[in-house]
């Protein structure tokens, strides 16, 4: 197992420390997966799914440290576009 530290914002804004894709991986080349394009009975792109890799545990993490929620900046006005002038 290979560890780092990330930032996640959610649930909440935390630290977490999760674990990494073997870089000489023979199947992944360090990637941690392989994305697959499939399309729908007409042959049309319908999506991209992910197929991790057997390098590493995508679900693998713990929270290290918890960081406070910032408070918003309020709004002065309603409007975000709007100025300070009065409307017509």
């Amino acid at each position: 197992m290979r560890f780092r530290i990330q930032h996640t914002t959610w649930p909440r804004p935390a630290l977490i420390l999760s674990d990494t894709p073997q870089p000489n991986c023979p199947d992944c080349h360090g990637e941690g997966g392989h994305n697959h394009d499939y399309g729908d009975h007409i042959g049309e792109y319908a999506g991209t799914e992910w197929e991790p890799c057997h390098c590493w545990d995508e679900t693998r993490r713990w929270t290290v440290l918890p960081l406070p929620r910032l408070p918003r900046p309020r709004q002065t006005s309603t409007d975000p576009w709007g100025g300070d002038e009065p409307p017509f």
